[in-house]
């Protein structure tokens, strides 16, 4: 469909994460996504995001599943149907918007294999989450205004089970740049698993729950879901000696995200 994420694109090579040998790998304008087939979820979104080139554009494009894929590897509209459980986009829909063909990358955010089940309660925590990108980026100006962004939910074996699918109870998030120091990589973990409860085959979710957003090492991250982050563990701030025995940082404001080894 696309040319999808290009490894190539920050000043050293940073490959596409490696997940299950069974994933399938689907290409859009300037990221990509790695279906699992058996979760039908992504297991791994990746996306180049050039700052400089970003374009402001109106809002377009409806959710549809890709045809490249069978419908039964794919979480469609009827888990999202009649419930508080919002389409979260794992690569949101501004980051791809940069160049000529900004308006086709847009759109294609709207494929069912780049979403993932979040609840629908928005507070200050998930305003955050949203938010990460933009940070990192503001901090990256000071280079070349390009960064790499991987997203994907945490396919967890205790994820609740909901209309055929289950729903993933934490995602996580690793931003890269070039910085002044080279390569430099910082992982967070979005928590929703106090706004989910699927007992009895129905969905709730309270409208104003807890998320809780937390910057971690990569590693834990890599640990946590079995995919092989390679070069980013060892470019993660937090592995600088000051901070290396902080563990997870809760976060409240962007002012808590630690973006420099230096700390």
């Amino acid at each position: 469909m696309a040319d999808g994420y290009d490894p190539d694109f920050l000043t050293v090579q940073v490959p596409l994460p490696a997940s299950a040998p069974d994933a399938r790998e689907l290409t859009y304008p300037h990221f990509s996504v790695l279906l699992d087939a058996e979760r039908r979820l992504a297991a791994v979104t990746a996306v180049n995001i050039d700052g400089a080139l970003l374009r402001d554009l109106p809002r377009s494009g409806d959710w549809q599943l890709d045809p490249r894929v069978p419908e039964s590897a794919q979480t469609g509209p009827e888990v999202y149907a009649r419930n508080d459980l919002d389409r979260g986009h794992l690569v949101r829909r501004r980051d791809p918007g940069w160049g000529e063909n900004a308006a086709d990358a847009m759109e294609a955010t709207f494929f069912y294999s780049n979403a993932a089940p979040q609840a629908a309660g928005f507070n200050q925590s998930k305003e955050l989450w949203l938010g990460l990108e933009d940070h990192v980026l503001g901090y990256a100006e000071t280079t070349d205004q390009r960064i790499s962004v991987f997203t994907a939910p945490v396919l967890g074996d205790d994820d609740p089970p909901y209309r055929g699918i289950r729903i993933p109870l934490r995602f996580w998030k690793i931003a890269a740049w070039f910085g002044p120091s080279g390569l430099a990589s910082a992982g967070f973990v979005l928590d929703q698993r106090e706004l989910v409860d699927t007992r009895d085959g129905l969905l709730a979710a309270p409208p104003l729950g807890a998320f809780r957003t937390f910057q971690v090492p990569v590693a834990d991250i890599a640990a946590m879901t079995g995919i092989d982050l390679g070069i980013l563990s060892d470019a993660d701030v937090l592995s600088a000696p000051a901070a290396r025995d902080e563990g997870w940082r809760m976060l409240q404001t962007p002012a808590d995200v630690v973006l420099s080894r230096s700390v």
